[in-house]
């Protein structure tokens, strides 16, 4: 079947696969009480441009018009947590997205939970979500604990954070002009 030939490519690429993913499956059933769970991620390169010409409105018998040209002004990439509990989502747009706006990120976070709770993140395994900057930042601040559940490699699909990012892609970022 296709859930076995799926199965057996990701044992390949991962041997605990199954465990991973059922771990965080249960994690998002049955969230964590001390504290708000959130599913965290980066999207990258987010087309900064706007249309050389405004848009024309429809007109009776004719459709509104959208100027095809536009003026780029480079990228930017958009870190974001996604509060499983009430979906609400708290979010940085930066240059880019290395440890450093992870860090930027933890710290929104850790401003907007109330002290004394558990701070619960669901992550890619990737290096700038286990760097040694993060370890560093995360010693600095002995007050606060945060959990890291990581996905298993090649499961971003299991966090509410992409289901949220291709939301914003298609409704929101498809059609949008940004002149900075």
């Amino acid at each position: 079947s296709a859930w076995t030939a799926f199965d057996s490519w990701m044992q390949e690429r991962d041997p605990d696969f199954l465990d991973k993913a059922v771990g965080i499956i249960e994690l998002l059933l049955a969230p964590p009480t001390d504290g708000p769970l959130f599913c965290a991620d980066e999207k990258p390169g987010i087309g900064v441009r706007e249309p050389t010409a405004p848009d024309q409105p429809p007109a009776p018998g004719r459709p509104a018009r959208r100027e095809f040209e536009y003026v780029r002004h480079g990228t930017v990439d958009l870190l974001a947590a996604f509060r499983v509990s009430d979906g609400r989502v708290s979010g940085l747009v930066r240059a880019r997205h290395r440890s450093r706006e992870f860090c930027e990120l933890l710290d929104l976070l850790d401003r907007q939970t109330p002290f004394g709770q558990t701070i619960h993140l669901i992550v890619d395994p990737v290096s700038s979500h286990r760097s040694a900057e993060v370890a560093v930042w995360l010693a600095y601040r002995p007050w606060r604990r945060f959990v890291f559940h990581y996905l298993p490699v090649h499961s971003s699909w299991l966090s509410y954070i992409e289901v949220w990012f291709s939301i914003l892609a298609r409704k929101c970022l498809k059609r949008a002009s940004f002149a900075d």
